[in-house]
């Protein structure tokens, strides 16, 4: 073990400046594939190397530590080995070997699940997510596997704290396709169906040669809360989609889009009828929790068409035109929508009708306008980093060449002559 001995001299000779980690980083990868030869053995040597000073030579004794099957009685001392790894190590010195840090992550995710303790992965993998990303516009590797941590664990709130960053930069489309997945369920899970809805459609419609198994399960969600939260759902995907994705999304999610037609009709009873014989199916996909929502919902969508018809409409006559089993229950829909601010709607309680009034919104509160303003500022950097990515993408020799290949060429009499006033 002498060349371990040397290997941990270096690491702790060669990790005090930057130009020196950059000589080591040339060390490390020559040695990689001798440790992992000794990966049984190198346990101990992590003893004498300090996370936050050495921290890339820390990682790549850690990487080949972890490299081979671990056991659940293992796992409990890894799982606080690199979390304690985590917490300490220095960002700078882990981005020069981001395969391996990824790595060393990926295995924590797999030893809390081994060790069925979600919750412990959480903290530290939100730290991983913040030390790899080079900032908050990256989106890297571990962001899903961060929200899947979330998810087992039921801390939607913590998932939602990366989710509501915007992202302009992608390293793999998969990492793409997973993020928006789980992080659509998360906000399922918090009942912020519009976001919900915003994420899943960005896994629907992103670009893909063959469809996949993501795309597929998003989009059975994603009908399921367009339902709930719009209370209808478009039939056609957008232009931008890829023609995968809309030759074959629809037919590989039947029952939910005959689960969609069902809820359009209006009729309570028909939508039982179809859910309790299609049962099996939504169970199988861990979908069923959401279309029993969306059953519910169908309710107050009954209510929603009767303010476009009535503006006055008796409690009874609600409960009966609704489907409900009491003017009793048709009050606690109302109140309900009411304080959702779903509808618009005085109830006399009284003489039990319901009175359907305007949205009350006048627009020229303080609070109202800083919400524009902060919305139009918002757009306004989305612009310019569109023109900036633009411009980017047009200078690219891959695409110069991809579009040079595919531009029509035109003969000059394809062209309208230009018109005499415009001439110079």
């Amino acid at each position: 073990m002498n060349s371990v001995e040397g290997l941990l001299t270096q690491i702790r000779g060669l990790s005090s400046t930057a130009s020196d980690v950059l000589s080591l980083q040339n060390v490390l990868k020559q040695a990689d594939e001798s440790l992992h030869a000794k990966s049984t053995r190198l346990l101990p040597f992590l003893d004498q190397l300090d996370p936050s000073k050495h921290s890339l030579g820390y990682l790549y004794f850690l990487e080949a530590c972890t490299a081979g099957p671990v056991t659940t009685e293992s796992a409990s001392s890894f799982v606080l080995i690199i979390a304690r790894f985590i917490s300490s190590c220095v960002a700078e010195q882990i981005r020069l070997a981001p395969d391996k840090f990824i790595s060393v992550c990926k295995r924590f995710k797999d030893q809390v699940l081994l060790l069925e303790e979600p919750l412990r992965g959480v903290a530290p993998m939100l730290t991983a997510v913040r030390k790899l990303q080079s900032s908050t516009e990256h989106l890297t590797t571990l962001h899903p596997e961060f929200l899947l941590l979330c998810l087992l664990a039921k801390c939607y709130k913590t998932g939602l704290s990366i989710l509501e960053e915007d992202i302009f930069e992608v390293d793999q489309p998969r990492d793409l396709y997973l993020y928006c997945y789980y992080g659509g369920m998360i906000c399922i899970g918090q009942k912020c169906f519009r976001k919900a809805l915003e994420l899943l459609h960005n896994v629907v419609t992103a670009p893909m040669s063959t469809i996949n198994a993501i795309a597929v399960e998003a989009y059975k969600k994603y009908i399921l809360v367009s339902l709930i939260h719009h209370g209808q759902l478009s039939t056609s995907l957008p232009k931008y989609a890829s023609g995968v994705a809309q030759r074959n999304l629809k037919s590989l999610c039947l029952s939910y889009m005959e689960l969609a037609n069902s809820y359009n009709n209006g009729k309570i009873a028909d939508l039982e009828t179809y859910v309790q014989a299609n049962m099996e199916k939504f169970g199988s996909d861990n979908n069923l929790g959401l279309v029993k929502q969306v059953v519910s919902s169908i309710y107050k969508r009954n209510i929603q068409r009767l303010t476009q018809t009535y503006l006055t409409l008796s409690l009874q006559d609600i409960a009966n035109t609704v489907q409900l089993n009491s003017p009793k229950e048709a009050e606690m829909h109302v109140l309900q929508m009411i304080q959702d601010g779903e509808i618009y709607a005085t109830i006399n309680q009284k003489d039990g009708m319901v009175r359907f009034v305007e949205d009350p919104e006048l627009y020229k509160t303080c609070e109202m306008i800083e919400h524009i303003d902060l919305s139009i500022q918002r757009l306004m950097t989305l612009s310019n980093k569109l023109t900036v990515m633009d411009e980017l993408i047009s200078c690219d020799p891959l695409y110069l060449g991809k579009a040079g290949r595919e531009r029509q060429r035109f003969d000059f009499d394809d062209f309208d002559s230009v018109p005499q006033r415009f001439n110079i």
